[in-house]
């Protein structure tokens, strides 16, 4: 199979380690080993010190699949697979799809969602937002709309990357049931789960509450610990879930074992990741309220529901493209425009999970206000 470059990816990788200052990561400042650990109780303190560098279960071992068993309602410990996130997405796709298959997606949405299937041969159709003022909405009755007799699969991302947008409970449980009652199977990204930003309304895992769904979510967007690269699917299927164990065996095998454990630690202490995460976005979205009111000529922007990103709408004559590229060769400030989603030339990502953004945005402002 020949896959599409991964825009995202290659656009970060150009800039990622070079540019100064980072206004669009899509994941919070990492933990420090140490932080990490002095979480931990006395059995993962054993657990790390007498680690052994083995192979580890290509399910990923039971102690770590038990610290993500606790974080469900109904999932077992055969229920779990762990792998990086993006090994499973690409698993996944693999082992469900074929080509002629239907597959609707949301849309814009982090590449690899859609652009494995579509090189895999299906038809892609995307399921896409209403914007007014920087407020984005994702409609249901849309997405109703896209589902056809031949359709094999819906995917989703709630919070959702870039937009910000989180659906409501009962709007996922609408979306469950257009997919129930179609018989199609749902693939929900969820990443960034615990990060909403009201904690009174916190979206279920889809693998809890459909049986014909499966869950991807890991350490990268929730914890801070994008360097621990482990991921994990959840579902009701368990056949689909050992074919997805079985292809494995064709990529990595297994787990990294330091990371299994340092994972588990984190799972073991949620609060203790997500409570700060969110304190420091709301803090950088609040600074970007201000910073929106003094330049609404310029930008359109609502702040996200949930999440670590917002997608702003840019009010200028050139290419989104062009203006981040000029950007980050002025200021050292890297942008991640919408080109990199395939969504136009008249948007870009904004991240709030960084410690300086405040800097950043004093910079970003003063070349707003000076060169536009």
């Amino acid at each position: 199979m020949h896959l599409k470059n991964f825009a995202v990816e290659r656009y970060f990788s150009k800039y990622e380690f070079t540019a100064k200052y980072m206004l669009s990561s899509s994941d919070c400042d990492g933990y420090s080993l140490n932080y990490v650990l002095g979480l931990a109780n006395d059995n993962d303190h054993n657990r790390w010190h007498d680690l052994h560098l083995g192979y580890t279960e290509t399910m990923g071992s039971e102690f770590l699949r038990m610290s993500i068993k606790q974080h469900y309602n109904t999932i077992q410990l055969d229920e779990i697979l762990v792998s990086s996130p993006g090994e499973a997405n690409f698993i996944l796709m693999n082992v469900l799809l074929k080509a002629g298959d239907h597959v609707v997606c949301i849309a814009p949405t982090y590449q690899s969602l859609y652009q494995v299937a579509n090189d895999l041969g299906c038809s892609v159709s995307f399921w896409l937002p209403s914007e007014a003022n920087g407020k984005w909405y994702y409609n249901p009755e849309d997405l109703k709309r896209l589902v056809r007799t031949d359709t094999k699969l819906i995917i989703i991302n709630f919070p959702h990357n870039p937009t910000g947008f989180c659906t409501t409970i009962e709007e996922f449980s609408a979306i469950v049931e257009i997919a129930r009652h179609n018989g199609v199977m749902i693939y929900s990204d969820e990443m960034y789960r615990f990060l909403q930003h009201e904690q009174t309304s916190l979206l279920p895992s889809l693998s809890d509450i459909y049986e014909n769904g499966i869950s991807l979510w890991g350490t990268a967007k929730t914890f801070g610990l994008a360097g621990l690269r482990l991921g994990w699917l959840t579902t009701k299927n368990k056949e689909l879930l050992k074919k997805i164990e079985s292809f494995k065996d064709y990529l990595s095998i297994c787990n990294n074992a330091p990371s299994e454990v340092l994972a588990a630690i984190a799972l073991n202490n949620l609060s203790s990741f997500v409570g700060p995460n969110l304190q420091k976005i709301k803090n950088n979205i609040t600074l970007f309220k201000k910073l929106h009111l003094r330049n609404q000529h310029i930008l359109d922007f609502h702040a996200p529901d949930a999440g670590s990103t917002a997608f702003i709408k840019l009010k200028i004559k050139r290419s989104a493209l062009d203006f981040a590229e000029k950007l980050v060769t002025d200021t050292g400030i890297m942008l991640l425009p919408s080109e990199m989603f395939d969504y136009g030339a008249s948007h870009a990502r904004i991240g709030f999970g960084r410690e300086n953004m405040p800097l950043i945005l004093e910079i970003f402002e003063d070349y707003l206000q000076k060169s536009l």
